[in-house]
């Protein structure tokens, strides 16, 4: 399914998609980094708090989704690519804080992935660039995995392993 060869590692915050994703990298894989965290440092490197890059969350998200479409037009559709988080994981964050869906609806559409494979979350940990407490972590997780469900993806759920046998459980579900 899909009209390209990439594939997206999704999950809630503090579910293992940065390591998952640099894990691939490292075994010579085309990765896509988060989004997310790229507007952060990048704001936390021009002296900015998290507190004062995320101060307008709705314009944060449009930021990160515009990342997101950005990196995505530059990719080969016909080389394998991972990518931490894709365009429809907007679709949460939106429901999430009470954003109108429907003004990304058709840019969530337009891409099309190969797979998703959904990171069942570890053991919460708060980190520099997370907002979220575990009760928005599992309420995210939760409102991923239905977006991507809704938007007619096959979305491949990878348990909770050591991260070798993540990888080697996703490599075999390609």
């Amino acid at each position: 399914m899909g009209e390209s060869r990439w594939y997206v590692i999704t999950g809630g915050p503090s579910s293992g998609k940065t390591t998952i994703i640099s894990k691939l990298t490292e075994i010579g894989y085309q990765t896509v980094p988060e989004s997310s965290r790229l507007l952060i440092d990048k704001g936390m490197t021009e002296g900015k708090t998290l507190e004062e890059i995320r101060v307008n969350e709705k314009e944060f998200q449009l930021k990160v989704l515009e990342m997101k479409i950005s990196f995505e037009n530059e990719l080969p559709k016909d080389k394998t690519v991972f990518l931490d988080r894709g365009i429809p994981d907007t679709i949460a964050y939106f429901q999430l804080y009470g954003f109108d869906v429907q003004e990304i609806l058709e840019t969530c559409l337009e891409k099309r992935y190969r797979k998703i494979f959904f990171l069942e979350p570890l053991a919460f940990e708060k980190d520099y660039a997370r907002i979220e407490d575990e009760k928005t972590a599992k309420k995210l997780n939760e409102l991923i995995k239905n977006a991507y469900t809704e938007l007619g993806y096959e979305v491949v759920s990878v348990p909770n392993m050591p991260i070798e046998e993540r990888v080697k459980f996703i490599m075999s579900k390609l």
